[in-house]
């Protein structure tokens, strides 16, 4: 006999969810639900295929290296062409910008219709897929800015991330989820292969405002500021009046998505061969800390709040420190102790 039993609370799909958070943007035409479907698609085709990795040719690397100077693998090449492909036809969009390409793709930035500009990691992580260990995708929305003469897609991108109008996350582990927010708390969707589907799973996370886990690539700590290292040994200490333990998967959309849950902090600090940080500022860290603030948490560069950095470039590199209010005061204090 199966145990399944009816679902005692209706479902909420993300696509009906969207709809619900859309009405509160004024004149709201139903062009932002079918932009963000955009994204929901495409991740729904790139989970298929990290789902089937190693059953089909998608593992190692691609040949070709990224403007970042990285091996670019398979599956960065494959999730970056169906974004592109997804978001491309949707004509609310005027710009796309894709860590893994150079340049902005200009769609239709001079159509009046075109109102926003999407920029995405499309698989962070990507070279942990040949190991069988989570990865993700991040993206963020921008509005497009005031003027009708808006010519330049620099002036799309380089806003800073307190303009994100949209962002979120799909971790590819072993469910898949994504974590979106619109300015109205952050929610998180589970995908149901049986129906296709991205339904309601976590709704208005709130990241709890200590935890008891630290995250972070300790195989550096020779090079982090001393500031940084002061901190690890305070948690390690137990200075905060409990023992913390250590946990590093190596992409950050899973160690992030640990921290929202379960609390704690997340940290990619500045390093000898990195001195700015090597997280993407407009990619990776904007669409995070958005997240982590509308869940109650807290991102900061080590030394300003990561949402009010103003961008200079699309490939700007940061340093990123998020996670639970009680680790990031903490955090602060040691950084203002020097």
């Amino acid at each position: 006999m199966s145990d399944a039993s009816p679902r005692k609370t209706p479902i909420l799909t993300v696509q009906q969810h969207i709809l619900q958070e859309q009405k509160r943007f004024p004149g709201a035409s139903g062009e932002f639900s079918w932009l963000l479907s955009g994204i929901t698609l495409a991740t729904k085709m790139i989970q298929a295929q990290v789902r089937r990795a190693g059953l089909t040719d998608i593992l190692g690397t691609h040949g070709e290296t990224n403007v970042q100077g990285e091996i670019q693998q398979k599956l960065d090449v494959y999730a970056d062409e169906v974004l592109i492909h997804c978001l491309g036809v949707r004509e609310s969009i005027g710009v796309l910008a894709s860590e893994e390409n150079e340049k902005p793709m200009i769609l239709r930035h001079g159509s009046p219709n075109a109102n926003y500009a999407v920029v995405f990691d499309p698989l962070d992580g990507s070279s942990n897929i040949d190991v069988n260990v989570s990865v993700g995708t991040t993206f963020s929305v921008m509005r497009r800015p005031k003027g009708d003469k808006v010519t330049d897609p620099d002036e799309w991108l380089l806003q800073p991330g307190s303009q994100q109008i949209a962002a979120g996350y799909v971790v590819y582990g072993p469910s898949t989820v994504l974590v979106y927010s619109v300015g109205n708390g952050a929610h998180g969707f589970t995908l149901d292969p049986s129906i296709g589907a991205y339904v309601l799973s976590h709704e208005n996370i709130r990241m709890p405002s200590a935890g008891k886990y630290y995250s972070v690539n300790e195989g550096n700590r020779d090079s982090f500021p001393r500031e940084y290292n002061f901190y690890l040994d305070r948690l390690r200490k137990g200075a905060l009046g409990h023992q913390y333990s250590s946990r590093y998967i190596g992409s950050l959309v899973p160690d992030f998505h640990r921290t929202l849950l379960k609390g704690g902090i997340f940290l990619y600090p500045p390093t000898a061969d990195h001195p700015t940080g090597k997280l993407r500022l407009l990619y990776e860290a904007n669409p995070i800390a958005f997240i982590a603030e509308q869940a109650g948490g807290v991102a900061s560069d080590g030394r300003r709040r990561i949402l009010d950095i103003e961008p200079e470039s699309i490939h700007q590199r940061t340093p990123l420190i998020v996670g639970s209010r009680v680790e990031m005061a903490e955090f602060e204090r040691c950084v203002s102790a020097g």
